[in-house]
């Protein structure tokens, strides 16, 4: 690792991973340089004696090697620990840097050599769909239909702290330099800028000491905003708009500006499980928001101001762009030829007043004058259009493109408000609410213990009643005041930054249709719908996750838009439904192969009800960064989706340290953001296989779908709820007790103070995990089903000669076995069973161990059986060698963490002695561990 070794164990690969191996190498060197200056020349030898034999270990199977790697790490001391975590968990980190930009430069080498579209591009989706015969204004016609909205969460996995976010940035920066022909002089300033930054991360605290608040969390996503949204986005749209210039010629039509790619968040307005989030961390959330884009929105005007010093003497002006100039505060008789910078010195006047009406307490830039606040967004973008037509006019075309283009395409997709702000709560606590409401009324005394008909009945008759149940006069519970304040909050929000500031309410687990009219009614008693008109201000959205709320999804959808009430407010809502399905509980429930049947049958159900009603469905995809949580390659996915699923409509979830892999690098993430366009536009648009034998040979695979999902089930659940002791091993044999006290993000691990399965969050389950190297929720159940489809009768042959035809004509399955093979790759039974040595229990941790370890050589059986590949990753060889060559630096921070977690849990049996040095360095492994995986939270 820490030196030109470290780049030279592997020399697998073709030459275009040279400069791949050349970073690793120089990232490896320096911070060997900057372990040796801080922890001096013993411990450097220390780290490299143990990542030489970790590395013989690992690539040369020596069993040896693993003795040696036991011995080595047994013995060192506290302190010693603490420093070789910290040198692997900083390598893994350098190392996703490197990765990141050989991704970025092997995309330009492309780009530059002129090679055909690359999939996942707009460019090869435009070039699919031409050659299928879709039409430009098609094309059009999706674009300004559309919606796609990645939706930036905060969980109680994410572990990055901002101050390493912001180093590791500059280390990017640096690195990306190097590429640049630099003379010898340069060359060596910047390799002493990178040592010196690497030098900034070592003497940086990798970990929180205290919790992280809402606030923080709202903060550290508001950075990627700053990174990458702010500019990337209005660019992205650009490019497409170039690429479909340039894919239909001769079809120009004027440029409509359309918002098809927009922001969301749920952090500061979800509520589920998280005490900590309520009216002031919503009205916080949106005050940022707004203070981050304002910010932007001066800076740029005032760079505009500097460039346009277009003067009258030259060229004119339009009447609309002088009347702006003269309205500016400002007098000065040196700039009264030049309309343009006293327009926009006009321009940051209001924004300037807007900024403050909207919370902002700091602006750098004092204005000129004083000016009115904006009233909207749309007035700012009217003048900014202002500008553009008069500069278009008037012989200036050439200088709208550059800033002037790209600050209107910003108002547009951002508004005042920068992001969709959701609001979630669970649906028992809105039941609790009415409860109370109810009575106080005296309206009904006992609600929660009506029947569903019954409550549906009373609802339905309360939301026809002008009259509210709320009462000034009446004190009611903490919990109902505090969430009748957060939707008067709401509407305040909507009033002070736009209706797009709030637009979704998600229901946690949907169970019924009471569960949706319950919403409907706390928007009624604070004003957010108005029955007289049928206006609602606010979509109910439910969110389906168990097994069987997805079962029921389409049946409760079905009840809910068969209701009058309802009918008129989707019909002001234009014909439009939301509905989220959620990947976590779901799998967590039932399984990976189970919960991903289950979702495709929801959406296919979904699809078939919403088109018979006349209603275009939106789904909302609650995916997290594991592949048991819905994760893996977001185009793959979203190509895999059922037919009429995506139909230009798509919200999806971006959560925990995934936020940070897609976008905490610009480049990276207007490839992410490509991808989805890209996606979309093929789901949404590439015509499907005809009926007839296409529909007929579909049917027959969801049919063995369907048998191989009710055996992966019966196995899943029978290990993970029906074993006896299993939830005493999982809490003993991972790090989750560790996890749960880690200071990662303001949400508790459990929903409740147990230890049952049941309780846990999806989210911590399938971190931890993945930490063992088991990522369990990846794949348990596969093997059994597989292997027992097979021998159920007879056909063995023809059933596998199905299996095959799946994999190769059914993206679902294709994509489903695809991200089993990436877990798969990451998984390691010799280190799950370092693991398993924490349980106490011998006879207990023999027994489950004995079974997970079957369970995966069946599923890598059946895996190679299908696909044909030995090899894991065989479709995807730069993958497979990324995840090959991070094994070597990850093996000794998992022994190192079990070394660790044993030392801790002996000491925490009397607490006078625990060590918080101990306490530190697991956390430190966790965060090490995480960033090697990349996708595990």
């Amino acid at each position: 690792m820490v030196n030109s070794a470290a780049a030279q164990e592997s020399d697998s690969g073709a030459d275009k991973d040279a400069p791949l191996k050349e970073d690793i190498r120089l990232l490896g060197r320096l911070l060997g340089d900057v372990l040796r200056d801080q922890e001096g020349e013993d411990m450097f030898d220390v780290v490299e004696t143990i990542r030489q034999t970790a590395v013989r270990f690992r690539r040369e199977a020596d069993p040896k090697a693993g003795e040696e790697l036991t011995a080595l790490l047994h013995k060192l001391t506290r302190e010693q620990t603490i420093t070789v975590v910290r040198a692997f968990s900083y390598f893994s980190h350098l190392a996703n840097i490197a990765e990141d930009q050989h991704h970025i430069r092997r995309r330009r080498a492309h780009l530059m050599a002129g090679s055909a579209p690359q999939q996942g591009s707009v460019s090869f989706a435009l070039s699919r769909l031409k050659q299928a015969g879709v039409e430009r204004d098609t094309v059009q016609a999706f674009l300004r239909d559309a919606l796609i909205a990645p939706v930036l969460t905060a969980h109680p996995t994410e572990v990055q702290r901002k101050s390493i976010l912001d180093a590791e940035h500059d280390i990017a920066r640096l690195l990306a330099e190097r590429d640049m022909p630099l003379t010898p002089k340069e060359r060596q300033t910047n390799a002493h800028l990178l040592r010196a930054r690497v030098a900034t991360l070592w003497q940086t605290r990798m970990l929180r000491y205290s919790k992280l608040t809402v606030a923080d969390e709202i903060d550290n996503a508001l950075s990627y905003y700053r990174i990458t949204f702010l500019r990337e986005l209005p660019a992205l749209y650009d490019d497409i708009e170039d690429e479909i210039d340039a894919h239909y010629p001769g079809a120009a039509i004027a440029p409509e500006h359309y918002s098809y790619v927009q922001m969301g968040s749920w952090i500061g307005g979800d509520r589920d499980g998280n005490p900590n989030v309520n009216a002031g961390t919503m009205q916080h959330a949106l005050t940022r928001h707004a203070t981050t884009i304002l910010d932007f929105y001066l800076d740029e005007v005032h760079a505009l101001g500097a460039q346009l010093s277009i003067s009258t003497l030259m060229v004119n002006a339009s009447p609309a762009l002088q009347a702006l100039a003269d309205a500016s505060p400002d007098a000065s008789p040196h700039r009264s030829d030049e309309p343009y910078r006293r327009a926009l010195i006009c321009v940051y006047a209001r924004l300037a007043s807007t900024a403050r009406a909207l919370g902002a307490t700091n602006i750098l830039r004092k204005e000129v004058g004083h000016a009115d606040p904006y009233p909207d967004a749309a007035s700012f973008g009217a003048d900014l259009q202002v500008l553009a037509d008069s500069l278009t006019a008037n012989h200036g075309a050439l200088l709208v493109k550059p800033r002037l283009a790209a600050l209107l395409r910003a108002a547009d997709i951002f508004g005042f408000h920068l992001a969709s702000l959701d609001m979630r709560q669970t649906s028992d606590v809105h039941e609790r609410v009415l409860d109370e409401l109810f009575a106080s009324a005296a309206a009904e005394p006992h609600y929660a213990g009506l029947s569903e008909p019954r409550k549906v009945e009373l609802l339905l008759a309360e939301l026809a009643q002008p009259r509210l149940l709320y009462s000034p006069y009446t004190d009611y519970s903490e919990e109902t005041n505090s969430e009748l304040t957060i939707l008067r909050a709401a509407k305040d929000i909507r009033q002070r930054y736009g209706v797009r500031a709030i637009r979704n309410y998600i229901i946690s687990h949907t169970e019924t249709v009471s569960d949706l009219l319950e919403v409907l009614l706390l928007q009624k008693e604070t004003g957010l719908l108005r029955t007289a008109s049928g206006e609602l201000e606010v979509m109910v959205v439910p969110l389906f996750e168990t097994i069987p709320d997805l079962q029921r999804a389409a049946a409760i959808m079905g009840e809910w838009m068969a209701l009058p009430l309802v009918r008129e407010l989707i019909a002001k809502q234009g014909q439009l439904q939301e509905v989220m399905l959620g990947y976590s509980d779901s799998n967590k429930d039932g399984g990976f192969l189970t919960s991903n049947w289950e979702l495709y049958k929801a959406e296919t159900r979904l699809v078939e009800l919403f088109a018979h009603s006349g209603v275009k469905l939106r789904l909302f995809h609650g995916r997290g960064g594991t592949v048991g949580r819905g994760g893996g390659p977001s185009y793959e996915a979203i190509l895999a989706q059922p037919k009429g699923t995506v139909n230009g409509q798509i919200r999806l979830t971006e959560q925990g340290e995934i936020i940070a892999s897609k976008f905490s690098n610009a480049e990276i993430g207007r490839r992410n953001l490509e991808l989805l366009v890209a996606a979309t536009l093929e789901a949404s648009l590439m015509p499907h296989a005809a009926e007839g034998g296409h529909a007929e040979r579909l049917a027959g695979f969801e049919a063995v779908m369907a048998d191989l999902s009710e055996r992966a089930y019966k196995a899943y659940r029978a290990l993970v709820y029906e074993t006896p002791g299993f939830t005493d091993y999982f809490f003993s044999a991972t790090p989750i007790a560790e996890i749960a006290e880690l200071n990662l993000g303001s949400r508790p691990a459990s929903r409740k103070a147990s230890k049952r399965i049941e309780d846990l969050r999806a989210i911590p389950w399938g971190f931890s995990w993945g930490q063992c190297r088991l990522l369990l929720p990846g794949w348990l159940g596969f093997g059994s089903a597989i292997s027992a489809w097979l021998d159920d009768g007879p056909g063995r042959d023809d059933k596998v000669a199905t299996l095959r035809a799946m994999f190769a004509e059914w993206p679902f399955f294709a994509t489903l076995l695809s991200n089993m093979d990436m877990v798969l790759a990451k998984t390691d039974l010799a280190i799950a069973s370092r693991y398993a040595e924490l349980v106490p229990d011998v006879e207990l941790r023999e027994r489950i161990f004995k079974r997970i370890s079957a369970e995966h050589g069946s599923t890598l059986r059946c895996l190679e059986l299908i696909t044909g590949a030995q090899e894991r990753l065989a479709g995807n060889p730069l993958l497979a060698r990324s995840i090959q060559n991070r094994f070597a630096y990850l093996d000794p921070l998992n022994h190192l963490q079990v070394e660790l977690i044993h030392r801790h849990r002996a000491l925490a049996q009397e607490p006078s002695k625990i060590d918080e040095r101990v306490h530190r360095g697991i956390h430190l492994s966790i965060n090490g561990v995480a960033a090697g995986l990349r996708n595990t939270g």
